[in-house]
């Protein structure tokens, strides 16, 4: 009979031992959190089901709401955390190589769960299957997006598989693909927002790069989170070079991220072009970006890095959670901002008022399901830490760079 841990190997459990962990205090907490958020989105999907998207607040005018957002905001972690893998295994940069199994797995969670929101948006997520291979659209950055997507996910997965088995010629083969092909459907995920002719603040060049520099900057808050639940706090020293190596590139990171928002504002409201101008004030004076965007997502971190020259790695650590909250907000943002001018350029009728912007506000079901969903993604981490052995193991071909 065939043994399947020599092929895969993995830990082996009963159902008792599964469930077992030491009971902290945080441990606790994030086990009922956990439930909580599962909770939310069993209830989110059966209202779902019964009322479709009534149950959503997004209309014609407003098409694209939280779950596009929330979807968003995983495949982002997913490409950032492949991209912070691909600097050891990929790459050989030594501080890196500790990263490997934990950070494709973060990966592989992040596209999974990013994949469950979506199909409780796009409607019939099997037929979308079927027609993806029957009548393929080479013309649609959204086919390709799909189509990218689901191939970065099968070269991640063998990655992880050769990674486990202690293959270092295939992982990093299988690796460099799913580097590849990652980079290739997010900068193509950022043209889905980029070809929209029709709405000038999007419409450009800006999101394919954006939204490569905005993964890393993700990977990187999340692997700072993902070390700092691994360890509780208390790295060996290994791990401490890697966490200094990881918020100076962070840094680095953020500076050149804040140069960019700058300039896209500045560009966006030069000459105060309709549809442009107009959104992109609105846009930068919402409470949204300046405290969730600029505040949390870059400014607290880059200030902490830059101040403690990126050795405060415990601080980092809380502020990675300030980080992960302001990204969603870059998220929800990219997603609602590009919606807000009424696709009504012509008078429709004499003496008609101008129309003003198109307004939406997320419904309970929407929030349920997306914050759901880092439940069910916070689930799977436990069950793949469980199963899988994470840690690096020094190899003696490693190399200093």
């Amino acid at each position: 009979m065939m043994n399947l841990n020599k092929i895969f190997p993995f830990k082996r459990h009963t159902l008792k031992s599964f469930f077992e962990f030491e009971r902290t205090p945080l441990n606790l907490f994030m086990f009922a959190l956990s439930f909580t958020l599962v909770s939310f989105l069993v209830y989110g999907i059966a209202v779902y089901i019964e009322h479709g998207h009534h149950a959503y607040g997004v209309t014609r005018q407003h098409a694209w709401g939280l779950l596009i957002a929330m979807y968003v905001f995983f495949v982002v972690s997913s490409t950032g955390l492949c991209i912070m893998s691909s600097l050891g295994h990929v790459f050989n940069i030594k501080a890196f190589k500790i990263i490997g199994k934990r950070a494709i797995v973060g990966a592989i969670i992040a596209i999974l769960t990013g994949f469950l929101v979506i199909a409780f948006e796009i409607g019939h997520p099997v037929r979308m299957v079927i027609y993806n291979v029957l009548t393929p659209g080479l013309t649609s950055a959204i086919w390709w997006m799909g189509t990218l997507y689901g191939m970065y996910l099968f070269f991640i997965i063998l990655e992880f598989f050769f990674l486990n088995n202690a293959n270092h010629k295939f992982s990093k083969m299988f690796g460099l693909a799913g580097l590849i092909v990652g980079l290739a459907a997010h900068s193509n995920l950022g043209a889905v927002f980029g070809f929209l002719v029709a709405r000038p603040i999007a419409n450009g060049v800006f999101f394919p790069l954006y939204f490569i520099l905005s993964a890393m900057v993700t990977g990187s808050y999340l692997l700072f989170l993902i070390y700092g639940w691994r360890y509780k706090m208390k790295f060996p020293p290994e791990v401490q070079r890697f966490m200094v190596v990881l918020a100076q590139v962070l840094g680095l990171l953020l500076g050149i991220l804040i140069f960019f928002e700058i300039w896209r504002a500045l560009t966006s409201i030069y000459g105060m072009m309709p549809e442009r101008g107009d959104i992109a004030i609105h846009m930068l004076t919402s409470k949204s970006f300046i405290f969730g965007e600029v505040l949390l997502g870059m400014l607290i971190p880059f200030v902490i890095i830059i101040f403690s020259r990126g050795r405060a790695i415990k601080t980092m650590v809380y502020a990675s959670i300030t980080g992960m909250v302001g990204i969603f907000w870059m998220r929800y943002d990219l997603v609602h901002d590009t919606q807000l001018a009424p696709m009504m350029p012509l008078k429709i009728r004499e003496y008609s008022l101008p129309p003003g912007l198109v307004e939406y506000t997320p419904t309970s079901i929407e929030w349920m399901i997306s914050i759901g969903a880092i439940g069910v993604a916070f689930m799977m981490y436990y069950a793949a830490d469980k199963f899988f052995d994470l840690d690096h193991k020094s190899e003696p071909e490693d190399k200093i760079y």
